[in-house]
Order: structure tokens, then sequence, then C-alpha cells
């Protein structure tokens, strides 16, 4: 039977004109991105806070302010900078009016990054409550803002506080379901902004963070500095600072920077800095190294300071300028003849380190060779399997565009990585097919520790799961922004993770220390009477359920992802999916790790257990029915 077509109504009713305010309510994503509840370092939590600290940097960078104070609890943030603080008499207009800001003056703020006077006011109004004061000579200025509406306009009053300005806000539940600043995030945001500028001091919750060498700090917080092929080579310059090494992980890791903007995906300068790299060593060397080869197992941290940066979206994460402003060189230029000017003369005066990126780039060259066979007959298979096979169910956006997404868009991608028919069946059924994707797993996958990329290569799973993510050559074209291990809460469940997690680490360490992976956290239980049903997913939430419900509700214990219902999974793989982010702290070390966990039961691992072996009140509980049971 043909649907009726209705006749929608374009009338003079139906053209809205919405003011600032509104206008970021209802699509908060154009201002900040995703939304989110924290799990990810780019959810919009983060961008908040990252706005209001860029101002504070901003004044340091005019020579103001040595100092930036940070709280944050799991909900609410404070900033307070020692600047200038804002002019007193423009306080309200510069949180709360669009397109009102000192920053229009480029004499006045000739290399900042929120250059669109939007930042601060997309802050107000995503918050519950915003709270902004701006203290001058004496006298101070506060005004109160609910959801983006002034409730309180203080009058002046005298103080004996050191100039500057005062944040705080409480980002709007409403907006930000289920939100928790993860401290693990904040605190990589807060070290980054020392690195890229060095002498100013952070106190965030009360700890002091700060850095005298920028750069090379970063590199030698995230590196384990002992095991690297070379030192880290450091070259500073006008308006551009570069760290660089080569270490014995596979893939290339990056950091890259403009205007003190972390661009997490790159951009015009970081392309322009790889490309650089393999032109000066293929010069240097004179020797026409495969690209491949002379990348290899690098980590690097770029970063560059323009005027009038242009960003591919509002939140800028990529970089997208490609000619200066007012001047006649390229990105490409600029950093170009920086890298080969510099790098080069390094490598001249340094004959050790040069002759150790030599054999790093040879070693990289055997391995290659050593695996090109295996490689193209793994290819082969591959291209094979996603024609006759239903291992990956893609999404949408993939299949009508060959994996071009906007940004925006590639945010919020997911690839489901499940065990079983009926988990991954009941995923795919209730997942949103545009944005969301499943590959089944078949068993538990090989534990690749120690072993060297050709496994990859030579294992089925492996090899058709780096396909279906697009990270084979480069992590540059990843498919899918958020990688997500579902599996069941038990112990199989437990091992497949460690063991995905261990082939990711082993192979495509950046997938992790990127925050593409994560965990999907589904419920325990679930609690339901004739009216109402509710998810639990821990005991907490369970007690708090039956109490709700009051009398005698049916409580039910999953204990599969395969025995959820696809109408069930529609509620937990959606806007309030709950996913527990893998976060690699930068003190980890990748390779101690793996040996610890992965490697061979050793004594101290044993000991571990047996020392933090401990059961809470209800296992102990459950542990005594069943014996009593059994008895």
């Amino acid at each position: 039977m043909a649907k009726e077509i209705v006749e929608a109504r374009y009338t003079e009713d139906e053209v809205k004109t919405l003011d600032w305010l509104e206008h970021i309510r209802i699509r908060p994503g154009m201002y900040i991105g995703k939304t989110g509840d924290g799990s990810s370092m780019d959810d919009g939590i983060y961008i908040l806070l990252k706005e209001v600290i860029d101002n504070c940097i901003d004044e340091y960078q005019m020579g103001y302010g040595k100092k930036v104070d940070i709280t944050v609890t799991k909900e609410k943030v404070t900033v307070r900078d020692y600047g200038r603080g804002i002019p007193l008499g423009k306080l309200v207009d510069c949180v709360s009016q669009v397109n009102t800001g000192a920053k229009f003056d480029s004499k006045a703020f000739k290399k900042s990054v929120g250059l669109n006077g939007v930042g601060t006011k997309a802050v107000n109004a995503l918050s519950a409550f915003f709270k902004a004061s701006a203290v001058r000579e004496g006298q101070k200025k506060t005004a109160d803002f609910e959801c983006g509406k002034l409730m309180k306009d203080h009058k002046l009053e005298k103080t004996d506080e050191p100039n500057g300005t005062y944040i705080e806000f409480l980002p709007d539940n409403k907006i930000f379901k289920n939100y928790h600043y993860l401290h693990e995030y904040v605190e990589q945001m807060v070290q980054n902004y020392t690195y890229l500028n060095t002498g100013l001091a952070f106190y965030y919750n009360g700890q002091k963070y700060i850095s005298q060498n920028g750069l090379h700090d970063l590199l030698s917080r995230k590196k384990d500095v002992e095991n690297l092929c070379y030192p880290i080579i450091h070259l500073v310059g006008e308006e551009i600072e570069i760290a660089m090494t080569h270490n014995h992980h596979y893939g290339e890791e990056y950091y890259s920077f403009v205007n003190g903007q972390y661009t997490i995906l790159g951009g015009t300068h970081l392309q322009a800095f790889r490309e650089s790299v393999v032109k000066t060593v293929r010069e240097f060397y004179k020797k026409d190294f495969d690209t491949v080869d002379i990348r290899e197992a690098i980590a690097a941290a770029i970063s560059v300071r323009i005027q009038e940066p242009v960003f591919e979206s509002q939140t800028k994460t990529r970089l997208g300028t490609d000619k200066l402003h007012g001047e006649e060189r390229t990105m490409k230029q600029f950093v170009g003849d920086f890298v080969k000017e510099n790098f080069d003369n390094f490598l001249h005066k340094n004959p050790v380190t040069a002759e150790a990126l030599l054999k790093r780039i040879l070693q990289s060259e055997r391995e290659r060779k050593e695996i090109a066979g295996i490689k193209k007959l793994a290819n082969e298979r591959a291209k094979k399997a996603n024609i006759h096979n239903k291992k990956l169910r893609d999404c949408r956006h993939h299949l009508n565009d060959g994996g071009k997404i906007e940004d925006e868009q590639k945010l919020r991608t997911t690839l489901f990585i499940t065990e079983g028919d009926s988990a991954s069946g009941s995923l795919t059924k209730s997942r949103n097919p545009d944005l969301q994707a499943v590959f089944s797993l078949r068993g538990k996958p090989l534990n690749s520790f120690g072993m060297t990329k050709k496994v990859v290569y030579e294992n089925e799973e492996f090899n058709l799961l780096q396909h279906a993510l697009n990270i084979e050559d480069s992590m540059d074209d990843l498919r899918y922004h958020n990688i997500v291990i579902a599996t069941d809460a038990d112990v199989d469940g437990m091992h497949i993770r460690l063991l995905l997690l261990t082939f990711f680490l082993q192979f495509f360490p950046d997938t992790v220390r990127n925050g593409h992976v994560k965990i999907l956290e589904t419920p325990l239980f679930r609690v339901r009477n004739k009216q109402k049903t509710i998810y639990c997913y821990n005991e907490d939430e369970k007690r708090a359920a039956v109490k709700e419900l009051k009398g005698n509700p049916e409580i039910t214990r999953f204990k599969g992802l395969g025995e959820i219902s696809p109408e069930e999974f529609d509620g937990f793989i959606g806007e309030d999916m709950r996913v527990s982010p893998v976060i690699m702290e930068d003190k980890i070390k990748i390779e101690k790790l793996l040996e610890y966990y992965m490697g061979k039961n050793t004594e101290d691992r044993q000991k571990f257990i047996i020392e933090n072996l401990r059961f809470d009140k209800d296992e102990v509980e459950a542990i005594a029915e069943l014996i009593e049971e059994a008895a």
C-alpha cells in the first residue's frame, strides 16, 4: 500500500530567525562539535574548557599574567588568569554578545586562536550557570548567567585582588547528558598548554604544571627516552618549533598545534612537516628511500604561530591554511624551508644521530620487504572477504562516499567490534546505520604480544580488522573515529578485550593514544514492572531501581550481549551510550605494560593478582548461596 504523501508547509510562519543564544543551544555541534558525555577527549565539555583557557593564553602571549588557576570537578569548572582583565564596562557584552571582543583588532591579538568572537559566548550559552568576573586596578565587575541569559549584573565593587579574569561555569546537563570531566583528559590539555607556553604556570586542582623546554618536554613525557633510537631533536625558530625522534614502535605518532590549539586531525602544517622530513632525509643520505620507511616509528611534535589561521571547522581540529596571511609564502614553504635548513644542519653536526636514524630507516625497509609477499596475498584475501562474507556491516556514509566524511560527522562514526552471531546480529539491527558499523569476530583473537607486523597479514581476523579500519599503511584515513569493543561482561569477554587491546597497542598504538578505542558498557540487570523498565549497570543502580519501582519487580541478569534483544540494544548504543575510554597515561610505557599483562606468567603478576583479589559483599553472598545450593 502506497504511503500517503503529506505536503510540507512553506509559508512565512515556517521561516525562523534565531538569535545567537537560541542558535547555539539548538545547534551546539556547529560551535563545539559533538556534545558527548566526557568519555572522549573531543567531547564538547572539553571544548568549553579550552575556549576559556585560550583567552588566558592570549593574555600571556601579549605579555600579561604568568599563571592560571584551574579547578575542575566532575561537573563544575573555574578558571582564573592574572592578565589585564576584561574591560569592566564591556564584561557583559564580551561574554554574551557574539562578534564582540578585542580579537578582531589584529594589533591586540595578532596570533590568537579565537578570532570569531564566539568562544566564551558559546560556553555561556551552553552552561546551566555561568559567572564572569573581571578585576582592573582595584575595581571588580561580576555578572551571573543561566543558559546564556543575564540573571544578575553586579555593581562595581572595590577589591584588593590582582588584575585578571575569573570564569566559572556548569555545563547544562540537558545538552551534555550524564556528562563528567575525566581527570586524565583535562591533565593532558593542561600539559599541552605548558609545552606551548614555556614559563607559564598552571595550577590545576592545586597541582603545578610548567614547562621550560617546550615540545622537547612533550616528547620526553610521552616516550620512554631510554628506548629511543636517538635523542630527541629539538628545533626552534621564529613562530615555529619542532621536536622529533624515532622509536621501536609501529606507525607514526604526531602532536600538532597552531597558535596553541591542539589540531588533533592535523592539517596543512603537519602535512608540510611530514613531506619535508622525507625530502630532507633523502637529500641528506643521497638515497631515494621509500616514504613509509622514513616515517615508520617516528614520534614528532610541531607548533606554528600564524596570523588569522583558517580551520576547517569551528572546533579547530584541522588546519586549512594554505597561503600565510599577509605573505607570499605558503604553509608548505614556511615549514619546508625551516625543516630543510635546520634538520639538515642538525644531521651534519650530529653524525651519531644521523647514523642511528639511517639504521632505523634500513630496519623498516628490511621489515617491509620481508612481508611484501604476505601483504599482497593478505590484501587479495581481504578484498574477496569483503565481497563474500558479512564480517563488516558498514555504515551508509562509507558505503555512499567511499569513506570521505566531513570532520564533524567523522567524529561520530563508530565501529563496534563484537564476538558471536547473536550479539553482532542484535547490534546490527539496532545501530544507527548512517554512522555506526559492526565487525564480527570469530572466537578469541590471537595474543599478538611480542610478534612482528607479519602476523597482522597472516592472521585472517587481524587482516580483515585492519582493512575495515583502513589503517594498514597510515592513521590518516582511519574510517571510524570511535572503535568500541563490545564484549560480554564475563571472564571470556574480558579476555577478548585484553587480546584486542594488545593488538591495537602492539601494531596501531595511535588508535589508543589518540582516544579512539573505547569499551562499551552494557547493563547487567533489567528491573521492571508493568509500568516501567529500568536498565542497571551495577548493583547500586539495581538497588535504586528496585526501590523506585517498589513492590516485587522482575529482575533479569544479563550474562551476555547475545541475550539482549535488538529493541533493548536501541537504548544502549544511541545518544546516551555509555562507554569507558581506554586511556594511556604518559607515565605508562607500552612495552612494559604489554610485557607485564600479556607476557609470560611472571611471579610479579601472580603476586599482584593474589594481593588485589577481593570480593565485595554481594559477591561473597552470591558465592555463599552457590555453596549452599551445591550442598
